[in-house]
């Protein structure tokens, strides 16, 4: 059963790299990111986790943990992660799930029978503080993720969360931002009084609320 936007992320227990983890315990107050990796020992992924690892600080300053997940022994991980250091220049700062009974991929839908029955897709999902998933993504195997992207979406998420505000089209955070298409002329006078620019009754763009 697949995952939509607004259900409940679903919990789990298990090893990961760092000691077994509750999911939503975990996750506390936290925004999180689970992705997840086909195999270990492979090229992509290699480069995936060295380049998270790497803009973990990025994640860390918006309040997001990350876990990765990859359907193979932590052992296993533990062995990769030496790979990934010596090639991408820097250690994995983040627990790897060891998922070699498919228990948490399965929960998450992340291995898709059409591209291939055994391995996962590259998998991501953005929980958010109440744990609901507020974003999924799926990536084919043979291609590798845009983090920097999944960053721009959280900034989105974490704005649109606390105002009554959508975010255009390539939207960078600072950038104007379009006020929600259920918020009245009348009652965005009262959340902002600073005004904004109509370019159309439903196109509304003002600068992004701090």
């Amino acid at each position: 059963m697949s995952i939509r936007l607004g259900d409940t992320a679903p919990d789990f227990v298990a090893e990961t790299t760092q000691g077994t983890v509750n999911f939503h315990e975990w996750l506390g107050d936290s925004w999180g990111v689970l992705f997840s990796h086909p195999k270990d020992f492979t090229p992509v992924c290699t480069t995936e986790l060295g380049y998270v690892a790497k803009i973990k600080p990025e994640f860390d300053k918006r309040n997001v943990k990350v876990i990765g997940l990859s359907v193979d022994s932590v052992e296993s991980h533990n062995k990769w992660e030496a790979d990934i250091a010596e090639t991408q220049g820097t250690p994995v700062n983040f627990p790897m799930i060891g998922d070699h009974d498919r228990k948490v991929s399965d929960l998450y839908n992340m291995i898709h029978p059409n591209a291939n029955d055994t391995l996962t897709v590259r998998s991501v999902f953005v929980v958010g503080p109440d744990k609901k998933v507020k974003l999924s993504i799926t990536y084919p195997a043979s291609t590798g993720r845009n983090f920097d992207e999944i960053l721009r979406v959280i900034d989105s998420l974490q704005l649109t969360a606390k105002h009554k505000v959508a975010t255009p089209a390539n939207w960078q955070n600072g950038q104007d931002v379009i006020i929600g298409g259920a918020v009245s002329d009348e009652d965005a006078k009262k959340l902002f009084p600073q005004g904004w620019k109509t370019i159309k009754n439903y196109l509304r763009i003002l600068p992004q609320p701090r």
